[in-house]
């Protein structure tokens, strides 16, 4: 028998277990490694003196594999996986992808599309009404309001009716599945579990509980897209656990009520957690179709905090881990270290010491603790507010214990650094450290945008900032004696980004010498402030008018301006610069995006409109990237 949780009948009964207490479906492959929720859940559970199950990846055609476990004793669990199952199977632009990380051999196609519904009808079909089915990970958890769905193009209902499930954990949930595990053992029927924090359930409108904020129903926001866009301004204000109300939402004759969000985990309960006996892997049974790749990215890396007071609109975190900061200690973050150095593929380098964000290891101010964070504002957007908390003291002080550990030769940063954070700090300490030890040639930070009122639209700092910190990065680079290079996350059609901005974004890439490998077209993911934009055409924190590039031709055209510098993209930025009235980019100007179209007649090569502008390129940037290159 090995450490990991039973996938099969015979395994459950060498633990001596005739009947799971729960069965747990996934969406993802079995990998038994602190970075999938999945595998948090079921040892929480464990660890609380419930047996698990686990089925991962389900053949969803027939019955066989829903009843392989038979009936559990308290319930079924059903998640989608760590990443919705429809971004996992289609791209931005809506094409179906080939490979799949989160499965077996990265292959596509071992989960259905909207895995949470397809696997809870059919438990509904084998095993009809009566089964308590609990759903819960990230598609369930930004799903559970109505919401517009991209590849449907509509607004589908809560997730929790479409599923037919009974009750819905939110956000992290292992506060929350204790304790509805200990409420379902105690012989309380699930429908009548609904004082849990972090959960949402349907009741009668009788039944509705008081004092909660209502937004507007189903079938308004599915109707009005203004309805639609105050109602997702009212479920972000009241994401907070210190000061969050129930909300409610009706769906026809039932209201949907979610409870206030759950606490977090405290340090020592994160701690434990990270105590538990994961196998940090992926479950043998894989190894013949080569393993399961995600593994790859989280194997040798370190999560030492969750959640992000960074808040940026287009991210997932804020409505799922929440803006309140919650840290491991450090003696926790060594002891996990020192396990990675004892494996025998370790090879001397921790790929990560991060999070959502890296560099937080502190709440954003001191009265977020005992209020919450202010709603409808930012921390660090458009600047910084006056009441920041700044410091990286803890975070350099743990990184240089991890340094120093025997068989470690470095340490990488690769999850996100807030770049504008970093600048708030007036002890260059951590910065000049981070230059020195922790950027493996390349630091990936995310500027996003070089127009601020697209910035702005985003949640993210103003490119001044970006410019300051690219100067500065370059200048201890060159103290370091070091050759570095920063590589910027870039992001086009974003509401609010016309296709003028993105031609002054190719500019400003092409002045800084930037020729970026990706760039990501912005994706409509359900519960986001960025989607209710995409979808409403209005700012729900303004209820001002917002463009958006909805055209697949224009979508084509800013993401095409991005790397400018393709030949293949040529045709599509020469039609839109002439579109956009900017014929001065074209043609062998040193200003110039492209060339001219070797085929168009003469006088159409160069036009006059706007005149490009003259900016000095960033000596390093240039020079060495150019290096690089013929190397």
């Amino acid at each position: 028998m090995t450490g990991f949780l039973p996938v099969t009948p015979a395994e459950l009964h060498e633990r001596g277990i005739e009947q799971p207490d729960f069965v747990y479906l996934l969406g993802d492959a079995y990998v038994d490694h602190p970075s999938f929720g999945a595998a948090i859940i079921s040892r929480v559970l464990e660890s609380h003196g419930y047996s698990v199950a686990m089925l991962p990846q389900p053949n969803w055609r027939n019955d066989a594999d829903f009843r392989k476990f038979g009936k559990p004793r308290l319930a079924f669990l059903v998640t989608g996986g760590n990443i919705d199952s429809m971004v996992a199977h289609y791209t931005s632009a809506k094409r179906k992808r080939s490979d799949d990380a989160y499965s077996p051999g990265n292959k596509a196609g071992r989960r259905p599309d909207r895995a949470v519904i397809t696997y809870c009808r059919k438990l509904r079909e084998v095993w009809g009404e009566d089964i308590p089915i609990l759903i819960g990970g990230l598609e369930a958890s930004l799903r559970r309001f109505a919401h517009y769905d991209y590849w449907d193009d509509r607004v589908r209902p809560s997730i929790l009716q479409d599923s037919g499930a009974d009750l819905l954990m939110f956000g992290m949930g292992e506060h929350s599945i204790v304790e509805i595990a200990d409420l379902l053992n105690q012989g309380v029927p699930v429908r009548e579990i609904t004082e849990v924090r972090g959960t949402c359930y349907f009741t009668a409108p009788e039944n509705t509980p008081y004092g909660a904020a209502q937004c507007a129903s189903f079938e308004q926001v599915r109707d009005s897209k203004e309805a639609y866009a105050k109602a997702c301004r009212i479920q972000y204000d009241q994401q907070d656990e210190v000061y969050g109300k129930r909300i409610l939402q009706r769906h026809g004759d039932r209201m949907l009520v979610q409870n206030p969000p759950a606490l977090s985990l405290t340090q020592d309960e994160l701690d434990a957690l990270y105590k538990l006996p994961f196998m940090r892997t992926y479950h043998p049974m894989y190894e013949a179709e080569g393993g399961v790749p995600a593994i790859k990215e989280v194997r040798f890396s370190i999560t030492h905090n969750r959640g992000c007071f960074g808040f940026c609109n287009f991210c997932s975190i804020a409505l799922h881990q929440g803006r309140r900061m919650t840290t491991r200690s450090q003696d926790s973050v060594i002891d996990e270290a020192k396990l990675l150095t004892t494996f025998p593929d370790f090879k001397g380098y921790i790929h990560d010491v991060g999070g959502p964000t890296a560099n937080f290891r502190h709440p954003s101010c001191e009265k977020q603790l005992q209020h919450g964070l202010c709603k409808g504002k930012k921390c660090l957007a458009p600047e910084p507010c006056k009441n920041l908390t700044v410091d990286h003291t803890e975070y350099l002080d743990l990184l240089r214990r991890l340094r120093a550990l025997p068989r470690v030769k470095r340490i990488f940063i690769r999850s996100g650094i807030r770049y504008d954070y970093l600048l708030c700090d007036k002890d260059e300490s951590f910065f000049r450290e981070l230059v020195r030890y922790h950027v493996s040639g390349q630091l990936k930070v995310a500027p996003e945008h070089s127009s601020n009122h697209v910035l702005d639209l985003m949640g993210k700092p103003h490119i001044e900032a970006y410019r300051r910190f690219q100067k500065r990065f370059y200048e201890i680079t060159r103290e370091e004696g070091k050759e570095q290079y920063l590589i910027p996350y870039l992001m086009s059609s974003h509401p609010g980004s016309t296709l003028r901005d993105a031609i002054d974004l190719a500019c400003f890439l092409k002045r800084d010498g930037i020729r970026p490998e990706q760039v990501q077209d912005f994706y409509p993911t359900p519960g986001t402030i960025s989607t209710c934009m995409f979808w409403t055409g209005l700012n729900p924190y303004t209820m001002e008018p917002v463009y958006v590039p909805r055209s697949p031709q224009e979508k084509a055209e800013q993401r095409a301006l991005l790397q400018y510098y393709l030949p293949e993209n040529h045709p599509k930025i020469r039609a839109a610069l002439i579109k956009a009235g900017r014929r001065d980019l074209i043609g062998p100007g040193p200003n110039c995006l492209v060339p001219a179209d070797p085929h168009a007649p003469k006088h159409e090569v160069r036009g006059k409109e706007q005149p490009a502008r003259r900016e000095a390129r960033h000596p390093l940037r240039n020079t060495k990237q150019k290096k690089k290159k013929r190397g």
